[in-house]
């Protein structure tokens, strides 16, 4: 099972990354999945995993769903 918490911090460690900010809001990844903060509240109360927005992000900035979601190597595509 996908756990939220998970997928969400490796969101987190992207968005840190490329923005050199240390600390990354739930306010921040809403606006990076292009989600509405409130909406992204209750999808994070729900523990519902927003794909279609988490595949348009990593297209975006071209990571493998494969990382966001399961973890698995390579993070980055070619």
């Amino acid at each position: 099972m996908i756990d939220f918490y998970d997928v969400m911090s490796r969101i987190r460690t992207t968005l840190s990354n490329q923005t050199k900010k240390e600390k990354i809001l739930d306010k921040d990844i809403a606006i990076a999945l292009e989600i509405d903060p409130q909406n992204y509240a209750v999808i994070k109360r729900r523990k519902r995993v927003p794909f279609e927005a988490i595949a348009y992000f990593s297209k975006e900035h071209r990571l493998s769903m494969n990382w966001i979601l399961f973890n698995q190597k390579p993070q980055y595509l070619n």
